[in-house]
């Protein structure tokens, strides 16, 4: 968007845990580091001088974090990059922060955002880390119940030729989800009136089976489709996106997560796990609105990121042992274990 510029090349680079016998990573240097990480560092100095040198900018670098701080020592010795910046016309402050600074927000559900939601739920489109899979079949004849149908490509939530999806992931991205589905609602009754399109405007809560109805109108009509397909692809990945059995799971994870966190400002560590681990089902107790093995791990970074500071004891050691073998049991009892706790295990 705009204001987002994502790249995902360096999706995988990750500031080292200090782990509880080596040293912290407070004052290291790029020599300390692991071979593949100074390979990486090395390459994302050189790609953002790179999106530097496209944009003309000159930079002043602040850093929050260990990592971080080398990649901007890296970035300013970086001969090619002072050469640009003794040319460069454009000012701009850089800061570079620590992604494992802030992991509850990146594991927390606290956002009413659409576009969140989007690419957490919907999956991958493959070789991509920041877009997504929308199942086009509803805009077809064939009616298949079967979810991985791979006759039909995807379709994506890149849209760089269609102004009016461009300007709907815009809203996305920017505004509530109440008010991003509305804008849905309105660019396709839009879209749809310029078509001549039989289309009832309705007013009051949008739902995706009204979404969805709407869809079909262009269903048969080939003119339309082809100048609205870039629309239809984002409002499909709304729909796809309620419809989610994981959405509904995102508002119990953001009622667990503000339970969490008054526990915590009441009581111990301890009892926090105590609380969690009732709640650890194997694959066979499970019903569909129990959390799996993903999301308690996921919970689990929540906590400890939250906590702040952990008194260490006997207490807190015999209840992390209890929750550690009970995620054991329930991930070795997972039929098929996702492709993230295969890695894991």
């Amino acid at each position: 968007s705009a204001e987002l510029c994502l790249l995902p090349a360096l999706a995988a680079l990750l500031p080292p845990l200090p782990g509880p016998a080596g040293p912290g990573h407070a004052e290291v240097g790029l020599g300390a580091l692991p071979a593949e990480l100074r390979a990486a560092v090395r390459a994302q100095v050189s790609e953002l001088d790179s999106l530097f040198t496209a944009l003309g900018l000159r930079e002043e670098s602040f850093a929050v974090g260990a990592l971080s701080r080398i990649i901007a020592a890296e970035l300013a010795s970086y001969a090619p990059a002072r050469n640009r910046r003794r040319t460069a016309t454009n000012k701009a402050s850089v800061i570079f922060v620590d992604r494992t600074l802030d992991l509850a927000g990146a594991v927390g559900h606290h956002g009413d955002n659409l576009a969140e939601k989007i690419l957490s739920v919907l999956p991958k489109l493959p070789g991509h880390k920041t877009d997504v899979m929308v199942n086009m079949v509803e805009l077809t004849a064939l009616q298949t119940t079967d979810e991985t149908c791979s006759i039909i490509a995807p379709g994506c939530l890149a849209q760089p030729n269609d102004p009016a999806a461009k300007s709907l992931w815009e809203s996305f991205m920017n505004l509530k989800q109440k008010e991003a589905v509305m804008e849905a609602r309105r660019h396709l009754v839009e879209a749809a009136s310029r078509e001549n399109l039989p289309i009832k405007m309705s007013m009051g809560r949008v739902t995706p089976e009204q979404l969805s109805s709407y869809i079909q109108l262009f269903r048969n009509n080939l003119k339309a489709l082809e100048n609205h397909c870039g629309l239809l692809q984002l409002v499909l990945a709304t729909v796809q996106t309620l419809k989610h059995p994981q959405t509904s799971k995102w508002d119990n994870f953001l009622a667990f997560e503000r339970l969490l966190l008054q526990t915590i400002g009441e009581s111990e560590m301890p009892s926090v796990l105590k609380q969690l681990l009732p709640m650890i089902k194997s694959y066979n107790e499970r019903t569909k609105d129990d959390y799996a093995c993903e999301d308690f791990l996921i919970l689990l970074i929540y906590i400890y990121s939250v906590v702040g500071e952990i008194k260490c004891g006997k207490e807190l050691d015999t209840a992390e042992e209890e929750v550690k073998k009970a995620l054991v049991k329930a991930i070795c009892d997972e039929p098929e274990p996702s492709p993230l706790l295969q890695k894991i295990t």
